[in-house]
């Protein structure tokens, strides 16, 4: 019998910000900030539980995607699930904030 495992390893990128902490993390879970360098989401909220969409077309391919927040630590770390919509499978997207005097480092 031959057992499949979905599990793949973590990627993980550490980026320096020149911003406090509260700064980087407004940037992160304000809809208003997202929509400046994220996608154009209709609503977001840092609250576990909080389910998010949003549609983006590359190529000539559509793909909906479907998330939902997964955990929550205020200026500390956001989580939340990321799949296409009529795929199966989830990954976990999860951003870290570490101070680092007035700057912040993030690991994602």
């Amino acid at each position: 019998m031959t057992t499949k495992h979905d599990l793949a390893e973590a990627v993980v990128i550490e980026r320096t910000f020149n911003a406090p902490v509260g700064r980087v993390w407004k940037a992160l879970t304000d809809v208003e900030e997202m929509r400046q360098w994220y996608f154009n989401l209709k609503q977001f909220k840092a609250e576990v539980g909080f389910e998010f969409e949003f549609v983006v077309e590359h190529e000539g391919t559509t793909y909906h995607h479907l998330c939902k927040v997964t955990e929550v630590i205020p200026q500390k770390k956001i989580a939340y699930t990321w799949r296409y919509k009529g795929h199966e499978g989830d990954s976990l997207v999860t951003f870290e904030l570490f101070a680092d005097g007035n700057k912040t480092r993030l690991n994602y």
